[in-house]
């Protein structure tokens, strides 16, 4: 999963592709590179990211998904946690929503459920802007393992059916390196009715904490973490630098299959 940030402040590229145009061209190199899914968000969700109103996250999101459905095999992400930005993304091709709140926002479960989309339910302890002050677990990997598990139940009693879901244990959302490893450690364990699972490590602070490498030099470190996660069970991989992760994760391929 390609990854394109219409925003001016995200983590890793804020104000890149802050332009609808050169977001496009983006998504059509991400998809030739490789990405069999373009994920659009036009919020941050960055520890400390301020919220955004609909009105202007639509503004940002809505060309970009509307020029890239048709113009790429890929499948068209949104990411976002708003039920009129599912709506409006859903009419003008999108697929997939990838939420970090799992469909808890007033509205968002019922928008999710008449889209027909699928939807990709994420892990978070807190909001964006105070989730890494302190997290804090007596079981992280269980208590992941039960959100996810309750959230796909709710999804399901909702009427959004199983083969629609796809769950993210949420690394660095509201986690300590300590927590993330854990996770990272037994991923498999995370699986819930066999759905499948999807993980997003590119470049996170947790890289930079285990190599002393700034943001815009963790290219090996989110490639192996990659791997890891691959080989770990993971069916979905979300990542910035798309060329060299589809490139490592078809050795992994050929390797699990040989």
């Amino acid at each position: 999963m390609g990854v394109i940030n219409v925003t001016p402040d995200s983590f890793s590229d804020g104000g890149r592709f802050f332009d609808a145009e050169t977001a496009v061209r983006h998504g059509l190199a991400l998809a030739a590179e490789g990405a069999a899914f373009i994920d659009v968000g036009g919020e941050s969700t960055r520890p400390g990211a301020d919220p955004v109103g609909v009105e202007e996250e639509l503004r940002r999101v809505m060309p970009v998904i509307e020029r890239l459905t048709g113009a790429t095999s890929a499948v068209i992400c949104v990411d976002t946690s708003k039920p009129e930005v599912m709506q409006a993304a859903a009419r003008a091709g999108a697929q997939l929503i990838n939420d970090v709140r799992a469909l808890r926002e007033p509205g968002a479960l019922e928008a999710a459920q008449s889209s027909g989309c699928a939807v990709c339910l994420m892990h978070m302890q807190g909001e964006p802007r105070t989730m890494q002050a302190a997290p804090a677990y007596q079981d992280v990997v269980g208590e992941v393992r039960g959100f996810l598990a309750e959230r796909a139940r709710v999804c399901r009693a909702a009427g959004i059916s199983a083969d629609r879901l796809i769950l993210d244990p949420g690394f660095g959302f509201g986690k300590t390196v300590e927590h993330n490893l854990a996770l990272l450690r037994h991923l498999r364990a995370l699986g819930v009715d066999g759905l499948p699972l999807m993980v997003g490590l590119s470049r996170k602070s947790m890289v930079g904490k285990l190599t002393g490498r700034p943001g815009g030099e963790r290219l090996l470190g989110s490639v192996v973490l990659a791997v890891m996660a691959a080989l770990a069970g993971a069916r979905i991989v979300r990542a910035h630098d798309v060329a060299s992760t589809v490139e490592a994760l078809k050795l992994v391929a050929a390797v699990r299959e040989s």
